[in-house]
């Protein structure tokens, strides 16, 4: 077995020295992080099941099984043995009980969908069948804001067209609500939210026309 492959799929696995979260797939749901880290997982220990030294996937699984648990637990903001505890089954192979990690979606009327990380025997199989299959790219979940940008309409007139983000240091800076406070200070704090999309001439007006202490 190359060990220069193994060394290339542990690197988006590590980071500094060690096993570390991917932060690209924190904005998916727990199904979706197990299924990406599985899938990506299962392919190249399906790939080398060939190989007289497939044991030596061990380093791999171990990465990619705790880079995995430290992705959910830092989604979760919780720790990775209680995670790596929430998630782990137990699955029957040839070689017995195997233990993997899951993630279930339930489903009214049909049978749960689920996403599984391991539970592969790393024995030698004389009559696997490798499949190269190109990996798909993950989408990422769009944030909020890049969801408001997108739009592109003032929240403050609703006009269409060219929009910027202004945006406060804390909603605490838009003043007290009031008869005092501008239009676009009071829709921010009903809003709730330290950033309003504005079109360039609504943008002029808010800095014509600054909330007390705005920053």
């Amino acid at each position: 077995m190359p060990l220069d492959v193994i060394k290339a799929k542990r690197a988006p696995c590590r980071r500094h020295g060690k096993p570390w979260h991917r932060t690209a797939l924190q904005n998916l749901n727990d199904y979706d992080i197990v299924r990406v880290c599985g899938a990506e997982y299962r392919g190249i220990a399906s790939y080398y099941l060939l190989a007289t030294d497939v044991w030596r996937l061990g380093a791999l699984r171990w990465d990619a099984e705790t880079s995995m648990l430290k992705t959910l637990a830092a989604k979760h903001k919780s720790s990775v043995s209680k995670t790596a505890a929430r998630h782990k089954a137990k699955i029957e192979t040839p070689y017995g009980l195997r233990t993997c990690f899951e993630a279930r979606i339930k489903r009214d009327g049909k049978p749960d969908l689920v996403a599984r990380f391991g539970g592969i025997p790393l024995v030698r199989k004389k009559n696997a069948v490798p499949h190269d299959t190109v990996s798909r790219p993950v989408p990422h979940p769009q944030k909020e804001l890049v969801h408001r940008l997108l739009k592109q309409r003032c929240e403050l007139c609703e006009e269409a067209g060219a929009v910027l983000a202004h945006q406060v240091r804390k909603l605490a800076s838009l003043g007290e609500p009031g008869p005092q406070q501008p239009a676009w200070a009071a829709k921010m704090t009903r809003m709730r939210r330290k950033t309003l999309i504005v079109c360039h001439a609504c943008h002029d007006a808010i800095h014509g026309h600054p909330a007390h202490d705005t920053a």
